[in-house]
């Protein structure tokens, strides 16, 4: 267990169904919980104690989906005899590693790979509060098992910390015509059905961890982000969770609108991109031998160089992987239409970013970047460059995290309040000191403090540093614990308010500070302009 020390006052006094059966019984809670094995609903399972937590790694919560069960929805587990093992991670879903991940793998990709992990305070009285973390990836990378995910932290605060792995890339996205005659189920979003099978584990079992069913907090972050957001629109989670937190999660249409048998704006339909996959592989046709074909390749040729690095560097040709579809039943629809129309959990939310999030745009000068605001080029032009001084690239990366990110994030907290659920924004600006270049914080970069792991991510942590990871998790656990981050003798954190347009600043000085977004005119511009735009095509 690390050993910190704190340089400010304010942070030293703070604390430290399966699909289509019915839902097994619950087990007994054991609380407190002072044994490695724990029966859950298919059988026992026996863990390890970490100093005063206990860690189950590696426990299926459903079939390894290979062979028929490629691109089906995730099937029930047998029950097992005897004592079933979990203290390894089971596998990261097969993928192509991305060399710069900021949350290395620590297990070896491969197709089976539907596990879930816990961590579980040993002592102490009454059911725990529970966070369940979905990793982020774009759909495409990712999984359970880097160390910055560790959950250690959070099962020593008196919370059951649950992740999991969900199908990614092809495996877990992916259509075809001879997919769709089979009538086998739901079509296309193979890992969403995951992320719900894994909510549903969580309700039928968490109990044996000692901990509390009805008091579930759904976190995520980019693509995981995207992923709570889904959740939080998608029929078959309802009830799954209570609360939700949303890291670098997009709030409009993060991967954009595409559809299981038709095109749209420009893209072909999922099932089109899944022709032209299985044609590049030398598989014609529609019919059942298609299908026997498709799901007799190999794995490496499924994953087929996918990665991170293959989604932003498109090398042209014709289109092989597709992401989420709104398919009408896993997804029904834009996450801003859902928002807009109120066809979300009401649950409270904490959202934000990171001060320097992800984003694209490009555009030879700044004449070119202003009026891509339309009517509101003089108002994107006050509040980003008022004194012409701006640099190009500066402001291209602004405006590109800006409507990426930062104002979508802005109106999912706008939304919610709108619905009378509080929604706490903030925007993450801390760097750990030895990594600091003068920009601000990248996407993903907050992870390690949140998760209260940064000593894994930056073997060189200093005091500021634990400073700052301690000052976020208090919030986050908090959170977790009342849906309400505030923390008695940290600064109050208050709900957004949309004429204040009030957030959480976490500042470089490892410091909280609740007040009016200082972005707000860029933000604004922003909006005005996006609504403007969907306004005049009819899209969003």
């Amino acid at each position: 267990m690390k050993t910190r020390v704190f340089t400010l006052s304010a942070i030293a006094a703070v604390m430290l169904s399966a699909c289509g059966e019915q839902a097994a019984e619950k087990p007994e809670a054991s609380a407190p919980m002072n044994d490695t094995q724990v029966t859950i609903a298919n059988g026992t399972i026996e863990g390890v104690k970490d100093d005063d937590i206990l860690v189950f790694k590696g426990i299926p919560y459903a079939k390894p989906p290979v062979g028929e069960n490629r691109w089906r929805s995730p099937q029930p587990v047998s029950e097992w005899d005897g004592v079933k093992a979990t203290t390894d991670y089971g596998n990261d879903c097969a993928q192509k590693p991305f060399p710069s991940d900021a949350a290395p793998l620590g297990k070896e990709p491969a197709e089976d790979c539907l596990y879930v992990n816990v961590w579980a305070p040993q002592s102490g009285e009454g059911k725990r509060p529970v966070v369940v973390w979905i990793h982020g990836g774009g759909y495409v990378n990712g999984g359970a098992s880097p160390a910055t995910y560790d959950g250690s932290e959070f099962a020593r605060a008196g919370v059951v910390f649950v992740s999991f792995n969900y199908r990614l890339g092809r495996f877990g996205f992916f259509a075809h015509p001879a997919l769709s005659a089979a009538k086998e189920g739901p079509l296309g979003n193979y890992g969403f059905e995951d992320q719900i099978a894994a909510m549903k584990w969580v309700q039928e079992n968490v109990e044996a961890f000692g901990g509390d069913a009805s008091q579930v907090t759904i976190m995520g972050e980019s693509a995981g982000g995207g992923s709570v957001h889904n959740l939080m629109q998608t029929p078959g989670a309802r009830g799954t969770f209570q609360r939700a937190i949303i890291m670098s999660g997009g709030g409009r249409s993060l991967m954009g609108e595409r559809y299981l048998d038709k095109g749209s704006n420009g893209q072909p339909s999922l099932e089109q991109i899944g022709v032209n996959f299985a044609e590049k592989h030398g598989i014609e046709g529609t019919g059942p031998e298609a299908l026997a074909a498709l799901r007799a390749l190999p794995e490496e040729q499924v994953v087929d160089g996918l990665n991170l690095m293959a989604l932003f560097m498109p090398q042209g040709g014709v289109v092989t992987y597709g992401g989420p579809v709104n398919d009408g039943e896993i997804v029904q629809g834009a996450t801003q239409t859902m928002l807009e129309e109120g066809k979300v959990a009401k649950v409270p939310v904490m959202v934000g970013t990171t001060s320097q999030d992800i984003g694209f745009a490009n555009f030879p000068d700044k004449d070119a970047l202003f009026a891509s605001f339309g009517e509101f080029a003089q108002a994107a032009r006050d509040a980003y460059d008022p004194d012409g001084s701006a640099d190009l690239q500066t402001l291209v990366a602004s405006v590109g995290q800006d409507f990426t990110m930062q104002e979508p994030a802005r109106f999912v907290a706008q939304q919610m309040t709108q619905m009378d659920e509080n929604a706490y924004l903030y925007r993450y600006d801390y760097v750990a000191e030895s990594v600091r270049d003068g920009k601000g914080t990248p996407h993903a970069a907050e992870i390690p403090f949140f998760f209260k792991t940064e000593d894994v991510k930056y073997p060189e942590f200093t005091q500021k540093d634990a400073a700052a990871a301690d000052l976020v998790f208090s919030y986050v656990v908090s959170f977790i614990e009342n849906g309400d981050p505030n923390v008695t003798r940290l600064p109050e954190w208050k709900p957004y308010d949309g004429e204040q347009h009030n957030m959480m600043h976490f500042n470089m000085d490892a410091e909280a500070v609740h007040g009016q977004d200082p972005w707000t005119e860029r933000l604004n511009a922003v909006q005005g302009a996006t609504e403007a735009f969907q306004a005049s095509t009819g899209t969003e």
